[in-house]
């Protein structure tokens, strides 16, 4: 699966199972499911005090209303939040030293009450100097219960070889 895919596409490559993976069991096109949370109120207040981001369009039913919404809609650094975490709490654990940038789009709306999930695939590798480490780039996908993608793109995840896990 890459970020152009279409939802429901049966992505090429592997399936992971759930296990840890260093750089170097990765192979291009391997790919898995996360589980899924869904999005509440509790979400969507807390991340606005965090953030500071209190837009109404987050926190009033009616102005959301006014601009075509059913209601208010969570914050798109939310959901891309939500899917990293989903990333990194999956059974399928990457051994990653540090996420290096990240290549995003907002396609949809995420709302109150909406149930995601993380689509991920490795799109591509690259070793770097230090001969413990590599850099996969993983297209990701966010969908809604619905099967709609509201979210994708690409991160760069620097990470760990698996013989040096233990390091």
């Amino acid at each position: 699966m890459t970020p152009n895919d279409a939802p429901g596409d049966v992505p090429a490559g592997r399936k992971l199972a759930a296990g840890e993976y260093g750089y170097n069991d990765l192979e291009i096109h391997d790919h898995y499911e996360t589980a899924g949370v869904t999005v509440t109120e509790a979400h969507v207040v807390g991340f606005a005090g965090l953030s500071g981001d209190l837009f109404d369009v987050h926190m009033d039913d009616e102005f959301a209303r006014g601009l075509g919404f059913p209601g208010r809609i969570a914050h798109g650094l939310l959901g891309l939040s939500l899917a990293d975490g989903l990333k990194t709490r999956s059974p399928i654990r990457l051994l990653g030293v540090a996420t290096l940038s990240w290549n995003w789009s907002f396609k949809g709306p995420i709302l109150i009450g909406d149930r995601i999930h993380a689509a991920i695939a490795v799109a591509g590798k690259r070793d770097t100097k230090r001969p413990d480490r590599g850099i996969v780039t993983l297209g990701m996908r966010v969908l809604k219960q619905t099967g709609e993608a509201v979210q994708e793109g690409e991160t760069l995840l620097m990470m760990r070889l698996r013989d040096s896990a233990s390091a």
